[in-house]
């Protein structure tokens, strides 16, 4: 069933992928049960599964945020356990950050390392489903994304509403996962993220669907010039997009006029 699952998703980008296959609610319920579960690990799992480099990878995002403008207001959507919001609000001190994320064993294991690190002056986190932001238009300068976007039930809806909430000027910084194009690599990225990554991810976090479930979304994600199409088609201008570690992930990046 996964195998035939996954061969699917390599051809069908519309094929909705759920946490649980055999669970009957939303994605988006699913996506937030298996947030809640996993949250005690989640970030030990980031690092020792990409051996570190998802922190430089982050960097190389944040190195898009402006650095012209003063008092900068960012919104990290589904900011998981405030990785990014934590990165940003260190590599920019005037920058003041809210995260939300529709998990709550997330945002709370976000709160203590916000804490930890002596951050809640200038990062606010905040439950919220990043497809229904309850926030006014135009009140960001700045909205970013890091391995989020591609758990939305409803991608258009998510982009747009980032799109509504950014001031005019204001850029989008999407963060994300995609298939490495380039052969032998791809071939060996391949074997490592959909078998051995689910089999260490199953052995550490007790669930036995989350880093399955994590390389089938990634089969499914429109990535490169696709995702770069869905910015455009959600207002955003000026879009492109910047490949990381041989394709293992994209920097995406769209402006609103």
């Amino acid at each position: 069933m996964r195998i035939g699952l996954s061969l699917r998703l390599l051809n069908d980008v519309s094929v909705e992928v759920k946490p649980y296959v055999q669970d009957h609610d939303s994605k988006k319920h699913q996506v937030k049960k298996m947030f809640d579960k996993i949250s005690p690990v989640y970030d030990f799992l980031n690092g020792f599964l990409s051996l570190g480099i998802d922190r430089i990878w982050r960097t190389k995002a944040l190195s898009y945020i402006p650095s012209n403008l003063e008092n900068l207001k960012v919104l990290d959507v589904a900011t998981g356990t405030a990785a990014l919001a934590i990165q940003t609000a260190q590599l920019h001190s005037t920058v003041h950050i809210i995260g939300v994320d529709i998990s709550d064993g997330m945002i709370q294991t976000g709160l203590h390392k916000v804490s930890d690190k002596k951050l809640q002056n200038r990062i606010h986190l905040q439950l919220g489903d990043s497809e229904n932001l309850e926030f006014e238009d135009q009140k960001f300068h700045c909205v970013t994304a890091a391995f989020g976007v591609r758990n939305f039930e409803n991608l258009e809806k998510g982009l747009a509403e980032m799109f509504r909430v950014l001031k005019p000027g204001g850029r989008c910084i999407v963060l994300e996962f995609s298939k490495p194009r380039i052969f032998p690599f791809k071939q060996i990225f391949g074997l490592y993220f959909r078998y051995i990554l689910p089999w260490t991810g199953k052995l550490i976090s007790k669930d036995s669907r989350a880093y399955s479930y994590l390389y089938e979304s990634v089969q499914q994600f429109p990535d490169y010039e696709r995702f770069t199409n869905k910015l455009k088609d959600a207002g955003f201008s000026n879009c492109f997009y910047k490949s990381l570690s041989l394709g293992i992930c994209c920097i995406y990046i769209g402006e609103k006029s």
